[in-house]
């Protein structure tokens, strides 16, 4: 078997890759580990920032988005019982970010490569990228109980922090950089419309909380709890409870309460592996970086990645010139550290650490009361939350 990009992973990056080099008729072929209905229904991200909502469009995959997904204009910072609205088109330009989650944009895209792309293998369990350093690498796959080989030009692992991608570069190359923070989040999925029209961050003496929503008929809250907590430990009427105090504000807005589906908890840690790339082989997503969700900034850190390959790909096969195929650990690490950079900043501008002390919890309501009082300070935040530049 052979094609020009072999992609592993079809998560909403390796998915974004396929349709872009289809458009640009470039054959790839996608292979995923699980089944087509775990890809369709696994929970992720839910912010798409204008750069990755054009991108989506721009490729074919924008138009159940535009009309089922949630346009938003800002979003709202809670403390200390006050409420300040930040108001993204005005302070950028224009730009705003979507509200549709991960799965539905993997049913767009997934429904796309099946109707129009290249070979898109479920069940097929990549088992290591060999000779990546070569012009012929290849990637050794399981699929319907044999083992195959996929022989390309070019391997993106889009397969995440515990695929083969990563490990078939030389340890001796990389450098990791971490941080593991000391807390989680406790997430849900509640049968009741979103209590506020935009997503609402509060930080809180008891710790972070976040209002944020899947549809208007179904809202996705967070509450911060230490790391390692079993989310069963926590009944529904606790984890409302909680959720009223720590949204708390000086006015008469109230937290609709409804039936919780879905309970779970969510690590917090900050990764970066470089480089991204090792000859043939480059690294995309999860497979490269991690954030904490603070930010909003995963997914949309996985397209840019995806979006920088394919040009520096269309870029080589019209000039002849690798100079953009060399340069993409380059390009995507500048965007990537700025994203580390604003996800870390909004993770303990709003997060309570174990242990805090009054200093501490006095500068955090510095840092928020310079944000609600400062239009600079406000329109950093709104551009890194709209979107870095692809590229």
């Amino acid at each position: 078997m052979r094609t020009t990009v072999g992609i592993i992973g079809a998560g909403p990056a390796g998915l974004l890759l396929a349709r872009l080099l289809h458009n640009a008729g470039i054959d790839s072929v996608v292979l995923e580990s699980r089944d087509r209905a775990y890809v369709e229904r696994r929970q992720r991200a839910g912010i798409l920032e204008q750069g990755t909502a054009d991108v989506l469009r721009a490729a074919g995959a924008g138009e159940r988005m535009d009309r089922e997904g949630l346009r938003h204009d800002g979003i709202e910072l809670r403390f200390d019982r006050t409420r300040h609205r930040v108001d993204f088109p005005a302070l950028t330009g224009g730009r705003s970010v979507m509200v549709y989650a991960q799965t539905e944009v993997c049913k767009d895209l997934i429904a796309l490569q099946l109707r129009e792309g290249g070979p898109l293998l479920f069940e097929a369990e990549a088992l290591a990228v060999e000779d990546p350093g070569t012009d012929a690498p290849r990637i050794r796959f399981r699929h319907e109980g044999r083992e195959d080989v996929l022989e390309c030009s070019y391997v993106v692992g889009c397969d995440g922090f515990w695929g083969v991608a990563r490990k078939a570069i030389p340890a001796g190359l990389t450098q990791v950089f971490e941080r593991t923070y000391p807390f989680g989040w406790l997430g849900i999925l509640a049968d009741v419309p979103p209590s506020h029209d935009e997503l609402v961050y509060a930080r809180h003496e008891r710790g972070f909380a976040l209002l944020s929503m899947r549809s208007p008929a179904v809202s996705r809250l967070y509450l911060q709890v230490p790391d390692g907590t079993d989310p069963g430990a926590w009944d529904d009427e606790e984890i409302w409870d909680e959720l009223e105090r720590r949204f708390e504000t000086a006015d008469d807005w109230y937290l609709q309460r409804g039936p919780i589906t879905q309970k779970t908890v969510t690590p917090m840690r900050s990764y970066v592996h470089e480089p991204m790339r090792h000859g043939r082989l480059f690294l995309a997503g999860d497979a490269a970086h991690i954030v904490p969700p603070t930010g909003a900034k995963g997914l949309n850190l996985a397209a840019g990645d995806v979006v920088t390959f394919a040009r520096a790909l269309v870029h080589q096969q019209e000039t002849g010139s690798p100079e953009l195929l060399d340069a993409y650990s380059q390009i995507c690490l500048r965007r990537v550290w700025q994203a580390e950079r604003f996800s870390y900043d909004m993770t303990t501008l709003l997060h309570r650490a174990p242990g805090a002390t009054a200093f501490e919890d006095r500068l955090q309501l510095a840092r928020l009361e310079r944000i609600a009082s400062s239009r600079a300070a406000e329109t950093d935040l709104a551009e890194a939350y709209t979107g870095f530049p692809f590229g």
